[in-house]
């Protein structure tokens, strides 16, 4: 049986993070935008991580809350290298939150189960991004004053780091490759050869997802979804405002 040594991931996991830095150093506001980036990420993961958790509870599966996952602490969600990458290339993860599919009480299959457990996070970090966004609007709208004082400007450029961060971890979360949410998801669409065959084989497909990072093609799988969501939330938002 193949087994991935995580020290190569930390190695390039450090150079990608330290060549984004030397990147970005140049650009004007780069610590400012760093600095209000850790508040976007500690709110993405914990909500991302919260709803997992909150979706299984209702589902019957009580580990999360046995485990304290069942809480908006930021400290029980935060996965040290998701959060760094979150900070530094706008998508990871959090903790995974853990569960038992058998646990489940509803009278659902465990894989669509299991599925509606792994959409919630994704959903959550959507709705949030909606939230903000709506925020972001009616600041502008109703407070434009606000919005050239210095702190207001602040405050909009949090609140646009927050939008950004939550759509990339939505959609980085929902790509079909294990670990991430969208492989359960996809599970549940599939047949039991499909599955079983998936399962056998994920060694490789996780090397498959770390191939993705390494040749940069996340970064281009990922960008123009994000773009695609985030000017269909500005799109409903900025028509809605428009209104009044």
């Amino acid at each position: 049986m193949f087994r991935f040594d995580n020290r190569l991931l930390y190695i390039f996991i450090i150079f990608f993070i330290i060549t984004n830095v030397v990147q970005n150093l140049s650009q004007e506001n780069f610590l400012l935008n760093l600095v209000l980036t850790l508040p976007a990420v500690l709110i993405a993961i914990t909500f991302h991580e919260y709803a997992h958790a909150w979706a299984a509870d209702k589902l019957g599966d009580d580990t999360p809350r046995r485990q304290g996952r069942l809480t908006l602490n930021p400290i029980s969600h935060l996965d040290p290298i998701g959060s760094v990458l979150l900070v530094f290339a706008g998508f990871g993860w959090g903790k995974p939150v853990q569960v038992n599919p058998r646990n489940y009480t509803r009278n659902m299959s465990m894989t669509k189960a299991d599925a509606l457990v792994s959409f919630a996070g994704p959903a959550m970090n959507f709705i949030l991004a909606l939230v903000f966004m709506i925020v972001y609007y009616a600041i502008i709208r109703f407070a434009p004053a606000f919005g050239f004082q210095t702190v207001g400007q602040v405050v909009l450029t949090l609140i646009s780091i927050i939008i950004s961060i939550n759509i990339g971890l939505g959609v980085f979360n929902l790509i079909p490759l294990p670990p991430l949410d969208g492989s359960k998801i996809l599970n549940h669409f599939l047949s039991y050869n499909a599955r079983d065959w998936m399962a056998r084989n994920e060694f490789y497909f996780y090397i498959g997802f770390l191939l993705l990072w390494i040749t940069g093609l996340a970064s281009h799988i990922v960008s123009p979804v994000v773009t695609l969501v985030f000017n269909l939330l500005n799109g409903m938002v900025s028509g809605i405002f428009n209104l009044f």
